[in-house]
């Protein structure tokens, strides 16, 4: 299925733990880059994909950012307006996991925010932990030489019960085109802790594409879920402590400034 900006991304995501015990791990990962303008017609073209509907594969916008019936690109466009940018009505696009049988679990979704122009105006973090919480984190992106965003905030939202929350993130990412990719570091005060990073490559959506990669994740939500506490039972067998669940912020969404971390990645 041609002519959409809308597409798949199957690759891997890796994590790697350098402290306080070293632990790696690395999963195939399916993907979908979904343009919200786009989601009516891809769901006309394609038979096995639906919006808000249940069919193999499926996108719910309740399943992203306040979880209601209000419209995604409403909602972000509020949170742009809250951060002072206007995309002038560009394309907002998300790179998620799809729900597959009706189920899905994304502890990382991208929301992708255009200008009319598609130049890259600013980058919506969602996360989803366990316990069934939910925090974004919106950076405005910068004019950048090389086409690759770096940007960083601080930890506002518990993900992993072996994480302090006194720690910072650091973001790299590329507009996703031929190859989609998402790199992030996790740092305390002694520096680098862990490191993370999904990389895909790009197929165009088609249902041959479709029920193939789901022969191979036919319970996509259950393998991220059971991967999830798999690592953490090997963590836990490895003697790592546990941090207490602090209360979630008041404001689900955070405005995060400034903009780029001025770092060396070379």
């Amino acid at each position: 299925m041609t002519g959409f900006a809308s597409a798949l991304y199957v690759g891997s995501v890796v994590h790697t733990r350098l402290r306080p015990v070293r632990h790696r791990l690395r999963y195939r990962m399916l993907t979908m880059l979904l343009d919200l303008d786009e989601l009516t017609q891809v769901s006309r073209v394609l038979p096995i994909f639906s919006v808000d509907h249940f069919n193999l594969f499926s996108f719910h916008g309740r399943d992203h950012l306040a979880g209601d019936d209000t419209p995604l690109r409403v909602q972000i466009e509020h949170q742009l307006a809250r951060a002072g940018i206007s995309i002038e009505g560009g394309p907002i696009r998300v790179l998620c996991m799809p729900r597959v049988l009706g189920f899905v679990f994304n502890p990382l979704s991208v929301f992708y925010c255009h200008g009319p122009a598609g130049e890259l105006r600013a980058v919506l973090y969602e996360v989803n932990n366990t316990f069934g919480e939910r925090h974004s984190y919106l950076i405005p992106a910068a004019e950048t030489l090389d086409g690759v965003h770096r940007q960083s905030c601080d930890k506002r939202f518990y993900v992993s019960p072996f994480m302090a929350m006194a720690m910072r993130y650091h973001f790299r990412l590329a507009v996703p085109t031929g190859r989609a990719v998402i790199a992030i570091e996790a740092h305390d005060h002694a520096g680098l802790m862990l490191s993370a990073c999904f990389a895909g490559r790009r197929q165009a959506l088609g249902t041959g594409i479709l029920l193939r990669l789901f022969l191979r994740h036919p319970m996509l939500a259950l393998q991220v879920l059971g991967g999830i506490h798999w690592e953490a039972l090997k963590l836990w067998r490895k003697g790592m402590r546990l941090h207490a669940r602090p209360k979630p912020t008041a404001d689900p969404v955070s405005i995060v400034w400034p903009i780029i971390e001025q770092r060396d990645t070379a």
